[in-house]
């Protein structure tokens, strides 16, 4: 009964280690990842953005984002946690060793008389004669009688002074620490022992089993759905205009999840109308197009106006319902967008080459949802291949100011941005009528615009020129720089309600073939991610070149430097096709900023196979290059497809070969620097 009685007072521990082995590591790894986590501090400070409110960290704002389903559940945990320590502590009786001489209250070393005195006042206080409590009669029995047994019997003394106890060898108890009741296996508590043991052993992993693969099988890393990825890859098209990038956007897995109430479908009414013009609509036939777009499934109707109403700005007649589904179609764009971004440059050939004019639709369709401008505004208009859509992205700057500028022959945004800050303060104070504090904000956001800048280099490592077949290396470094000095920023996005880090994307494309040979994916934001990328990237290279340590050391250094300067390195490889010149364009595309692409031309000659001997000509000599000039076969390409309105790298480029800037290619070299870089991007935009 004491040892049932023993194992019954262990439960609370074991209990206690049972929790602790998975809540203390995890409370660990949070805290360790809350106290790295970079502040989002860097963002921009103009007037639209503050009253956005999203930068605001309000006492509720700060309280809703710590209380969240995970760590209020911890929380509780270590409540529960707590809870057991004190009852340990207070309430479950310690485990004493047998000490005669305490018990009796002797000293060590006692005579046999004091020991004989002792006893017999004690008896008349315990003994059952002299007191009828049964705990009295209990401790008399239990300890007292065997104390003074242990000093006074010689066998008894014996074995107490050789085992510590006065019955001689104690054997080794196991028990288990389960309550007293289901220890008892007699009747009922027999059956809950065992549904105690199938319940923690068996089904409880079981559950914990089931949902992980559950939600494993149903969402990648990235929480996007698996069925939002298959209907992406099926969709995607080589052909698929940047305006028909919506259509395939809004038919993920989560958002035809999205509930369609009753109640919806007169705010959704309203809301057609005030977006019905850019819903490619044919206006001949109105009223046919409009009883088809009403046909398609409830949840696509939903998702395209409500995405239609943060292109237009439109979401302040939105109703509380909408409202919630409007801001949960926005918190997930930015995922489905780069997981349709992967769909378009996934390899899709034999030589394992994406689509180019599906990915530049997919960052053109991010660009205008984070900066609520119109897909429409893209149009070409007044010689600006990407229309007003970068002076929306601007504070206070409507078309109405737009057309007044553009009176002072000023019809690009990459004009207005070349400018000098006082002639831009007087001609956007005088011509568009906007106040010296307005001003102020467009100089502010002016600061944080990125400007790119792009070395690329091809080549087969450890070998002269590139043959067909060849593992070519792709070594490009991406430079960021902004008027402010920062590096890594939160882009200026005052009407998508979330923060939004800025991500670029690398692709090495065959415009005329419209194939993506090399993509990835670039980020500013975590510096120590990026040295250490870059090291370990750049270390392995030279490794494999046969550089010595000293000029690996070198390398690395020179990396890192480049790295906390503002550079990104981006290294890959592809395979080199058959032989052949390859007129190749280089493109660094921002998913958040709208006129901020850079791109660069990079000719490629693969030579013909040879089984000996030395390797021939590396690249064609083929003189200075334009720096955005291509070949007139684009030309046709581009008649191929139908776009709505003119993308930025979809239209005919063949004005651009009147360039000013002109380079070398060389073996595979495009160096893009300082002057040559913006005066590339004034031609682009």
């Amino acid at each position: 009964m004491a040892a049932s009685e023993e194992n019954s007072a262990l439960f609370p521990i074991f209990i206690l280690t049972i929790m602790a082995i998975p809540i203390v590591p995890y409370t660990i790894t949070k805290l360790c990842r809350f106290a790295t986590k970079k502040s989002k501090s860097i963002h921009c400070q103009c007037s639209e953005c503050s009253r956005s409110g999203k930068y605001h960290k309000s006492i509720f704002k700060r309280i809703s984002n710590v209380s969240t389903c995970s760590n209020m559940t911890l929380l509780l945990l270590w409540v529960v946690m707590i809870i057991l320590v004190y009852y340990i502590k207070t309430m479950s009786r310690e485990i004493e060793i047998f000490d005669p001489f305490s018990i009796l209250g002797l000293e060590p070393g006692a005579p046999e008389s004091d020991i004989k005195k002792k006893y017999r006042r004690l008896s008349i206080q315990y003994h059952p004669d002299k007191n009828p409590d049964p705990e009295a009669h209990k401790y008399f029995v239990e300890y007292i009688a065997k104390a003074y047994q242990a000093l006074t019997d010689p066998i008894a003394r014996e074995n107490y002074e050789k085992y510590g106890h006065p019955d001689g060898r104690q054997g080794f108890q196991m028990g288990i620490a389960l309550p007293q009741f289901l220890l008892n296996i007699d009747g009922a508590s027999g059956g809950i022992l065992l549904l105690w043991i199938v319940g923690v052993c068996i089904l409880l992993p079981l559950v914990v089993a089931v949902i992980y693969l559950s939600r494993s099988s149903k969402y990648t890393g990235n929480y996007v759905m698996h069925q939002t990825l298959s209907t992406y890859y099926y969709l995607m098209k080589p052909s698929l205009a940047p305006s028909k990038v919506m259509d395939v956007f809004i038919k993920a897995a989560e958002y035809m999840e999205i509930p369609v109430r009753r109640t919806d479908d007169e705010p959704l009414q309203k809301l057609f109308m005030l977006v019905r013009s850019e819903l490619n609509l044919d206006l001949k036939n109105i009223k046919q197009e409009q009883a088809k777009f009403w046909k398609q499934h409830p949840a696509l109707v939903k998702t395209e106006l409500l995405v239609q109403a943060q292109l237009t700005r439109e979401f302040a007649a939105l109703s509380p319902s909408l409202q919630s589904d409007f801001r949960r179609i926005l918190e997930t764009a930015p995922r489905l967008l780069e997981e349709l971004m992967k769909m378009a440059v996934i390899p899709r050939n034999a030589q394992g080459h994406g689509w180019l004019r599906p990915a530049i639709g997919v960052v053109e369709l991010s660009q205008c949802i984070i900066q609520a401008v119109p897909l429409s505004a893209r149009k070409t208009t007044g010689g600006s291949p990407e229309g007003i859509a970068p002076f929306l992205q601007l504070p206070h700057i409507s078309e109405t100011t737009i057309k007044k500028v553009a009176r002072k022959k000023v019809r690009t945004f990459q004009e207005l941005h070349d400018m000098d800050s006082q002639e831009r303060a007087e001609l956007l104070v005088q011509t568009g009528g906007l106040s010296s504090a307005e001003v102020q904000d467009i100089e502010m956001v002016l600061d944080m615009m990125p400007s790119l800048t792009l070395e690329v280099t091809c080549e087969t490592e450890g070998e002269e020129g590139i043959q067909e077949g060849d593992i070519v290396t792709i070594h490009a470094w991406i430079n960021v720089k902004r008027g402010n000095g920062l590096i890594g920023a939160l882009p200026h996005a005052p009407y998508y309600p979330f923060q939004k880090e800025e991500n670029y994307w690398f692709l090495l494309a065959d415009s005329v073939s419209n194939n993506v040979w090399f993509s990835q994916k670039v980020s500013f934001m975590d510096e120590a991610a990026a040295v250490t990328a870059a090291s370990k990237s750049i270390e392995e290279s030279m490794e494999g070149s046969g550089a010595n340590v000293k000029e690996t050391s070198r390398a690395v250094a020179e990396a890192v430097e480049k790295v906390k300067g503002g550079s990104r390195l981006v290294l890959g490889k592809f395979q080199a096709p058959s032989e052949g010149n390859y007129n190749l364009t280089c493109y660094c595309l921002c998913d958040s900023w709208l006129g901020c692409d850079r791109r660069t031309n990079l000719k490629l000659k693969v030579l013909k196979r040879t089984r000996a001997g030395t390797r021939g000509a590396v690249l064609a000599d083929e003189g200075p290059i334009m720096e955005d000039g291509v070949e007139e076969d684009e030309d046709n390409e581009d008649e191929e497809y139908d776009d709505d309105y003119e993308s930025e790298y979809s239209e005919d480029e063949e004005d651009d070969q009147n360039t000013k800037n002109k380079q070398q290619a060389a073996n595979g070299t495009v160096n893009k620097h300082g002057k040559a870089a913006e005066s590339s991007g004034s031609d682009e935009e």
